[in-house]
């Protein structure tokens, strides 16, 4: 048990407040390695995420794997993360990648468990936003939803751990905003390029109309939450520069 560990909601806030007050950006960094978190926490990383989909990249598959019957996400997460990841990086917070949606946990219960093994935050993730058609459909109708991703981030909130909700559009980033989340990423989908990178995305121009359509709402709701943007085309300084550019919405960038 690391209870303590954990770095304050409070805390970190406060820092990216600073950095955001200073004329900075913010920077999560995605990864499934010690190495990694390591090397991130050095360079200045604002906050790790644990995702099942990280930890399947260092296997050499792609984040799709994340969402494929392969194994249980959050034990996934649990036994490399809080072994491997939360013990190294005790400065930097880090977040559990947490599968909301899994049948074999009673969310509340979980999350406590994710605050004593020194876990500073949540994330929703794998997450329902990055499926549609049938078999999305097929998902809510057996009770599989994005609203129950929601009420974990508000359980999350409530034990008083940061959280970084991953949404996809304007409502939804409603909802996050309304269950109390500290940060909302504009999720523009798997990141494209590398050997294991996704080969069809949005054009730039495209995620970043989204991004800004999402963060308009965003500000209508609460102006001051903190807003960034993940995956997509967004890949090189280059790209994460053009996103930046002629507007102050997208307050950081995660990568992964």
């Amino acid at each position: 048990m690391r209870s303590g560990w954990g770095l304050n909601r409070t805390v970190i806030l406060e820092r990216l407040q600073s950095e955001l007050r200073e004329g900075n950006h913010i920077i999560g960094v995605s990864t499934g390695t010690g190495i990694t978190a390591k090397y991130a926490a050095q360079s200045g990383a604002d906050f790790i995420l644990m995702l099942n989909s990280g930890r399947f990249r260092q296997m050499g598959r792609s984040s799709l794997a994340g969402f494929l019957p392969f194994c249980n996400s959050n034990d996934m997460v649990m036994d490399f993360a809080s072994r491997e990841i939360v013990p190294l990086v005790r400065h930097s917070p880090v977040l559990f990648g947490l599968n909301a949606n899994d049948p074999t946990i009673v969310v509340a219960d979980y999350i406590k468990e994710i605050k004593e093994r020194g876990f500073s935050g949540v994330n929703n993730y794998p997450t329902v936003g990055l499926m549609d058609g049938l078999f999305r459909e097929a998902l809510e109708e057996d009770g599989i939803s994005y609203d129950i991703e929601v009420e974990a981030i508000r359980l999350a909130h409530r034990q008083e751990l940061f959280t970084v909700a991953f949404v996809f559009d304007e409502l939804q980033a409603a909802q996050m905003i309304e269950a109390g989340a500290d940060v909302i990423c504009a999720h523009l989908g798997l990141t494209e390029g590398g050997l294991l990178g996704a080969r069809k995305v949005v054009s730039l121009e495209a995620a970043k109309s989204k991004a800004l359509r999402i963060f308009d709402a965003c500000n209508q709701l609460k102006p001051d939450v903190i807003k960034m943007i993940y995956g997509g085309p967004v890949k090189t300084p280059v790209d994460v520069q053009y996103m930046y550019s002629n507007n102050t919405d997208i307050m950081g960038y995660i990568g992964g």
